[in-house]
């Protein structure tokens, strides 16, 4: 049965629509490359760009810079969802520690994640905690307002009804609480994980030595243009490959939502 619905997944109508829309790109990038259309005409062709590919992936470095971008996605993004859910949660289910800690959240949260490398290059001992740090920020606010918005969202009427029938606190929070937030906590992460590829590839290019937006960097630096377009890609599939395993991951945690 699992095998029935992976073939339908990977033969439907929706991938198929994504490999039209891709092959589309590509073949209009093409074109406008040999036709020199403004824009497209100093930009490497496709044909090229495939061409540097297999020389590029067969080198262990390329794979090394992938490893490391990664791993310091995966550390920040960890960290910034094991404290920025508490703290959506709290802030949400406590007036008081609400209107102590939302007037800060609010004041920092519209500072572009990448505004915060200097004071991370000065403040913090190592380049690698100093990316760690920006890249942290990158999911953090996200994750913590979808949370607050999502426990906000609660029907008021559920709490009291739960509370009239003598469920406990740890009840209420299991039962009503909890499945309410997890949809807006996995809207969150996928929309922080986003971010967060963003800022490493930025982070990289300024303080870091190895990763793919270092190796973008370098490329455009040393002249290398079809390995720009490559790193360019690699960051891109990296982003989206990373969103696609929390939203699919949040289907298969909140089965409920499937039937709305």
């Amino acid at each position: 049965m699992n095998l029935i619905k992976l073939r339908k997944a990977i033969f439907s109508k929706s991938v198929l629509r994504g490999f039209i829309s891709v092959g589309g790109l590509i073949a209009f990038w093409e074109l406008g490359r040999r036709l020199q259309l403004p824009g497209l005409a100093v930009v490497p062709a496709p044909s090229e760009v495939f061409a540097a590919l297999s020389d590029i992936v067969a080198k262990p470095e390329f794979w090394d810079h992938w490893y490391a971008s990664f791993t310091r996605v995966l550390g920040g993004f960890i960290a910034a969802q094991l404290i920025g859910i508490p703290l959506g949660l709290m802030m949400a289910m406590n007036r008081y520690f609400h209107a102590f800690t939302f007037p800060l959240l609010e004041i920092m949260r519209p500072i572009p994640p990448l505004a915060w490398v200097p004071a991370a290059i000065i403040f913090w001992p190592t380049t690698e905690l100093s990316i760690g740090f920006v890249i942290f920020l990158g999911a953090f606010f996200t994750v913590v307002v979808n949370v607050i918005g999502s426990a906000r969202n609660i029907d008021v009427r559920y709490l009291r009804a739960a509370q009239s029938l003598g469920s406990r606190p740890i009840d209420i929070f299991k039962r009503i609480i909890l499945p309410a937030v997890l949809p807006g906590i996995f809207i969150g992460m996928a929309v922080g994980m986003g971010i967060t590829w963003e800022v490493v590839v930025a982070a990289e290019m300024i303080a870091g030595k190895s990763g793919l937006g270092y190796l973008t960097w370098s490329s455009y630096v040393g002249g290398n243009y079809p390995q720009i377009i490559i790193g360019m890609i690699s960051i891109g599939i990296a982003g989206y490959i990373s969103s696609s395993l929390i939203r699919l991951f949040g289907r298969f945690v909140t089965p409920w939502q499937s039937t709305q």
